[in-house]
Formats: C-alpha cells, sequence, structure tokens
C-alpha cells in the first residue's frame, strides 16, 4: 500500500540507489564521493545529535586506521538489508561493520554474504552474537575493577546485580578480572526492577564502607535510571559506599567513577578487526565483547565524601565532577 504524498516503491528504491551510487552521507554530515573498490564499509542509523557526532568520531577513526575513506552508509529503519545488499555487491566490498542496533541491524541480515563485525551496541543478548563477534559498549570489568583498586585500594569486594540474558557474559569477565585484582564479585541475578530493588536494599544495608563498593552495569533490567539509580546513590552517600558504574552519566549524579568511550580510538579497533577479516573471513570468533577503548571519568566530590585521594582521582581522569 503506497501513502498518499509519499514515493512509489520503485521511485523509493531509485532515489536510494542513486544516493548509495554516487554519494555516501558520512555521519558528520559532509558528503564525499564514494570509493566503489573500497574492501570496508560501515554502516549505521541515521540519528540525530548526540548520536550522529559519536558515529562520525567512530567511521574517522576506521578511515583514519585504514588510511583512506571508507564506504559509510546512515540509515533509518525503512531501508532494507536487501537493497544494502544490492549496493555492497557493486563496489566488491568484502567486510562490513554495523555500528549501533541501526547498523547492527542490516550486519545480521547479511552476514551469510560477507564478513560482518558490530560494534557501538549498548547491551546485546549472547544469542544475537552467535555468527559474528559483536563489541559492546559496556567498559571491560578488566579495566573498571583494576580502577577501582586504584582509587579505593582498600576494596576487598564488588557487588553486582544482573540480568543474567543480557549479562551473563560479562559476569564471567568480571568474576576473572576481579581474582586478578584480588577482589571476591558477589553477583546476584535479578529478572526484573522489583527483584532488582530488593537485592540493592538488602546489600546496602549489609555492606561495609572500607571493603565493598557496589557496581551498576549497562542492565536496563537492573539499572533503571529514576528509581533504581535515585535509591542506590542516596544510600550510597549515606552509609559512605562506593558505588561505580559503567555509565557515564552517573558520574554526573553521584557515582564515584565510570569508563566511557574513545569513540576515535573504538574506530581504529573496529578498523584493525576489520582487517583481520579481510585476510582471514574465519580471524575472529563470533560472540558479545567488552569495551576496551575508554576514558575516564570521576566524581571528585564523591571522592571526598569517601575518603579517598582527591589529587590521585583528578589526575588519573578525563572528566572531572562536579566543575569538570
Amino acid at each position: 500500500m503506497i501513502v498518499p504524498g509519499s514515493p512509489s516503491e520503485a521511485t523509493r528504491r531509485a532515489l536510494l540507489r542513486q544516493a548509495l551510487g554516487g554519494m555516501v552521507v558520512l555521519a558528520g554530515g559532509e558528503a564525499r564521493a564514494a570509493d566503489a573498490g573500497r574492501a570496508v564499509a560501515v554502516v549505521y542509523p541515521d540519528l540525530g545529535e548526540p548520536f550522529k557526532q559519536i558515529f562520525t568520531a567512530i567511521v574517522e577513526g576506521i578511515e583514519e586506521r585504514l588510511r583512506g575513506s571508507v564506504a559509510s552508509l546512515a540509515v533509518n529503519n525503512a531501508v532494507r538489508p536487501s537493497e544494502v545488499a544490492e549496493d555492497l555487491r557493486r563496489r566488491d566490498v568484502k567486510v562490513l561493520i554495523g555500528l549501533g542496533r541501526g547498523g547492527m541491524r542490516i550486519a545480521a541480515a547479511l552476514a551469510g554474504e560477507l564478513s560482518v563485525l558490530v560494534g557501538c551496541v549498548v547491551s546485546v543478548q549472547e544469542s544475537e552474537a552467535r555468527t559474528f563477534p559483536v563489541y559492546t559498549l559496556a567498559p571491560d570489568p578488566a579495566l573498571l575493577l583494576a580502577r577501582l583498586k586504584r582509587l579505593m585500594p582498600g576494596a576487598r569486594r564488588v557487588h553486582l546485580v544482573y540480568d543474567p540474558k543480557l549479562n551473563g557474559w560479562l559476569v564471567r569477565l568480571a568474576r576473572e578480572a576481579a581474582r586478578a585484582e584480588g577482589l571476591e564479585l558477589l553477583a546476584q541475578e535479578a529478572g526484573d526492577q522489583a527483584g532488582a530493588l530488593r537485592l540493592y536494599s538488602q546489600l546496602m544495608t549489609s555492606a561495609d564502607p572500607a571493603r565493598d563498593a557496589l557496581w551498576l552495569p549497562q542492565d536496563p533490567t537492573t539499572v533503571d535510571d529514576n528509581v533504581v539509580l535515585s535509591l542506590v546513590l542516596k544510600e550510597g552517600w549515606n552509609r559512605s559506599i562506593a558505588v561505580f558504574s559503567s555509565h557515564l552519566a552517573h558520574v554526573k549524579r553521584g557515582a564515584l567513577f565510570s569508563l566511557y568511550p574513545d569513540n576515535a580510538e573504538l574506530g581504529r579497533s573496529l578498523a584493525a578487526a576489520a582487517q583481520r577479516l579481510l585476510g582471514n573471513p574465519r580471524a575472529l570468533a563470533a560472540g558479545v565483547g567488552a569495551l576496551r577503548e575508554t576514558r575516564a571519568a570521576v566524581n571528585i566530590r564523591t571522592a571526598a565524601h569517601l575518603g579517598l585521594d582527591v589529587a590521585a582521582a583528578r589526575a588519573g581522569s578525563d572528566l572531572v565532577y562536579p566543575n569538570g
């Protein structure tokens, strides 16, 4: 069915082919001539700011590593994977990098035709990454826990409430990282927000401020930015319990620290992975991966409240709150 006033299907396809054939829209809004012989392409969702700027930086990092422009396409939900596939075949693209959920949708549909990898996804179930690698925006537990020990040398236990469907893979990595740092990881499962709230209330009551810390993961089931976050940050402050997070925005609201993406470096890393796939389509294992290309943010007001070394916390951070 054609909606009155909308272009016909044939017209829409022709316009898409024209857009893909001659010019591609980069995340920064600038159009440039496409290189038909480029072996790597990037696809990402066509979103406004601040997401547009994020994708711009990642694409720039990819191009820097590959030492040249790449076919880069912003797509909306109406664009069909088959239409993108037609253009990529014409360009003889061998590897597709999908960014965000929109890019992942296209990459997943084309995984049987060419090598694909996905990055810049907030959270993903392991079942979605069975045939290709997906690099999430969840900071690597090894980096998070190492920073915790630097800021809070006396820490001995880390509490974590998580949804096993979303973050079972992350907890496996976290257990190894905790052992390496001499920490005990106390990870508890919750299948809904009500269950998460009960667990947070219990652990806040029993936690030892001198030895325990609470980690808030990127987990929409267990970390609600309103009810859960407000409770945890309030109780953490009142009981002087260190709360750190995988969400940058939580630091501004009072979490001790977080790690967040270095977008240009993430682009360079994705490009390096694409180069490996160009050399060997089986070079990368399928599955979910954590973010290692990170910067650090700290809340020095919280650090001072907890009796930590504020100067050291400030010196080792890229963003400082408040008044950063």
